[in-house]
């Protein structure tokens, strides 16, 4: 397969290598100084959108900028297969933006996220559902802990590293209701050391904290009335898994570059996304409407410490449908709003006009139920614009 690479980072860059010593070619290079092991020429990103200069492209989030975010937006809508580092920025808005224009094009768009397809994270969920029904070793299951050690814990970096640990947590516990990060404050002390709480109704509490890093990496701790498990899952890719608790780990063998690569291309020869076939229990990899859920959780955090509270988490699937009801719903508030200020200068305007026979007034304060019924017939005709597109556009 021929690649082309927008932007890098250390996670691309394992992948490019990846890609190289399985016979893989870099073709194009494009906004980044890094040298690809498999060589390649530069050219502007513009250049990606050719089909026949490479099968797929990889994108990497170092220099991330508002143009390349553009370049990214451009690429989906043009049906460019993309391999993304995750998160590229956490910004629910353009990941959502993403995730909409990819089911108009039907293009591939694959988040960089392969933690969950280890072995281990299949085995830790077979144990948490056992557990959840009553025959699994650990017992009852009290709570789901997850401690990112991290070298640097700025805002930006604790973010990103939220982000690709929530997609765990939506794997093993389900999509969180409830959010609430705890802080005094969003300033820099709270984030070095920022603890979010996740659950909700029929959901496993979960704690994901920020740790001064001895090892950088995440445990994952599951713990039980009985006992506990643990899973120490290290940055560093080239690095194993371990498995700490009662039962024998499953087989540990897995290259995260490699599984994502596997998945690019089923998904370029059009067969889709696929699990270990040799496993019946494994979990699917990530969609893009994944890797934006888990983005949005990590973006709420800010919203949650600026409020002092937990945040209610709404699973709403966004759509070009859903978006025109939303504004349809914001545009009709704000003509109520705005026909009733209308009503209030024109009684004002026509009280005027009549105490001083203002005639061009009398005729401004007679013309605002005409103007208030062509606004509200406009705001009516709109309401049709659904029924003007296709089924499957409409059901999105």
């Amino acid at each position: 397969m021929e690649l082309g690479l927008l932007g890098s980072d250390r996670r691309i860059a394992a992948v490019a290598a990846a890609a190289a010593r399985r016979g893989d070619r870099i073709t194009l290079v494009c906004e980044t100084a890094a040298e690809p092991s498999a060589g390649g020429r530069r050219s502007g990103w513009e250049s990606l959108l050719d089909a026949t200069a490479c099968g797929a492209i990889l994108v990497g989030r170092e220099g991330w900028s508002d143009a390349r975010a553009e370049a990214v937006r451009l690429l989906v809508q043009a049906g460019r297969p993309l391999l993304v580092s995750h998160p590229p920025a956490v910004s629910m808005l353009w990941a959502w933006e993403l995730e909409m224009i990819r089911r108009d094009t039907g293009g591939v768009l694959l988040p960089l996220l392969p933690a969950r397809l280890h072995p281990f994270v299949a085995a830790v969920q077979r144990r948490l559902e056992a557990s959840l029904a009553g025959t699994g070793p650990l017992g009852g299951v009290e709570s789901l802990v997850l401690e990112r050690h991290l070298s640097e814990r700025d805002r930006d970096t604790v973010l990103r590293w939220l982000a690709r640990d929530a997609d765990l947590v939506r794997v093993l516990t389900g999509d969180p209701g409830q959010l609430s990060a705890l802080g005094a404050t969003p300033d820099a002390e709270t984030w070095q050391n920022l603890v979010v709480g996740l659950g909700g109704p029929d959901r496993v509490p979960v704690r994901w904290q920020a740790t001064p890093a001895g090892d950088p990496g995440l445990r994952l701790t599951v713990q039980g009335t009985t006992e506990s498990l643990t899973v120490e899952i290290p940055a560093d890719w080239s690095r194993p898994w371990s498995w700490r608790g009662s039962e024998p780990p499953p087989p540990a063998e897995f290259d995260p570059a490699e599984a994502m690569l596997d998945q690019l291309a089923c998904q370029v020869a059009g067969s889709g996304p696929t699990a270990d076939a040799g496993r019946a229990d494994a979990i699917p990899p990530a969609t893009w409407s994944d890797a934006a859920r888990a983005i949005e959780l990590a973006d709420t955090v800010p919203r949650s410490l600026a409020k002092g509270r937990a945040i209610d988490l709404h699973q709403e699937e966004y759509s070009e449908l859903g978006t025109f009801r939303g504004t349809m719903a914001s545009l009709g508030c704000g003509i109520i709003l705005a026909a009733l200020g209308l009503l209030l200068v024109a009684a004002l305007v026509g009280g005027l006009a009549n105490e001083f026979g203002w005639d061009l007034g009398k005729r401004i304060a007679g013309a605002w139920p005409v103007v208030a019924l062509v606004v509200l017939g406009g705001f009516l005709v709109l309401q049709i614009l659904p029924l003007l597109v296709g089924e499957s556009r409409r059901h999105e």
